[in-house]
């Protein structure tokens, strides 16, 4: 795939997080040494871990959150990565913005930089190969999406919904979910498959489980719960239902459906 990543790693304007103090930074902190598809990733986690609480799962803010929406590019206290790097460390005072401590690794902070700068929406003006109005008949039609996933409110719940994957995924990652959607599966796309006495086999989504019962939601999307105890066998299944594109759609194909994806950026 052909790529052209404009000014992924270079300064940028005043931005929206605070610097707290006067901390130096040592000389390896001056230039981000942690900015490959796997440390966005585990950027993006740490996030969720640790940031979410404030400034929501997928760093949009609002009110309910409290904190500020990080995702456009724009931090009021920071200029540059260096001061990013401080303003995560070691928070902004006088605000409820608490750094992660010193105790943090730097490579765990610098991978909270690269993610935060991968939603910059300047990063994601790329020069895709594909075209995204191709991608989106792709997407309604040889690409069969439409059968699991939702975009603006059409479509179906059998995946996640697709409307904001543009600030979500940059295009390298989603070119890899395409052609290898088992590589990493969140807990809530597993799936479950029940057989009862008679030979019955039921497949689902698995939406709830405790100690007792478990919920699925079929095919039809129908909610449909079973006990633990009983009759009934089942097992988890910790694979992906979405296939891989790599022999169903061309390399270019692939590439239209991605330009189709990364446009899709629900408004704030």
């Amino acid at each position: 795939m052909r790529l052209r990543i404009a000014a992924l790693w270079g300064g940028i304007t005043l931005l929206g997080l605070g610097v707290a103090g006067t901390t130096t930074l040592t000389a390896q902190e001056t230039e981000n040494p942690y900015t490959s598809r796997i440390d966005v990733r585990m950027g993006q986690r740490q996030f969720r871990a640790q940031c979410a609480g404030c400034h929501g799962l997928n760093a949009t803010g609002g009110e309910e959150a409290g904190g500020p929406d990080l995702t456009t590019g724009q931090f009021r206290r920071a200029s540059g990565d260096p001061g990013l790097f401080r303003v995560i460390r070691d928070g902004v005072q006088g605000t409820s913005m608490i750094g992660v401590g010193t105790d943090a690794t730097d490579q765990s902070i610098w991978q909270l930089v690269t993610y935060l700068r991968s939603l910059d929406p300047s990063v994601a003006a790329v020069d895709l190969a594909g075209s995204a109005a191709t991608g989106a008949r792709l997407f309604a039609g040889k690409g069969n999406c439409e059968t699991c996933h939702m975009v603006n409110g059409q479509g179906r719940r059998l995946g996640p919904d697709l409307s904001d994957i543009g600030r979500q995924r940059g295009p390298l990652e989603l070119q890899a979910d395409l052609a290898n959607p088992d590589a990493e599966i969140d807990p809530r796309w597993w799936t479950m498959r029940v057989t009862g006495p008679d030979g019955e086999v039921v497949e689902g989504l698995r939406m709830s489980e405790d100690t007792f019962t478990f919920r699925i939601m079929d095919g039809d999307e129908n909610l449909r719960a079973f006990p633990k105890y009983g009759d009934w066998s089942y097992e988890r299944i910790q694979s992906s239902t979405m296939p891989s594109y790599t022999e169903s759609l061309t390399t270019e194909e692939r590439d239209h459906l991605v330009a189709y994806l990364s446009s899709l950026r629900r408004e704030q």
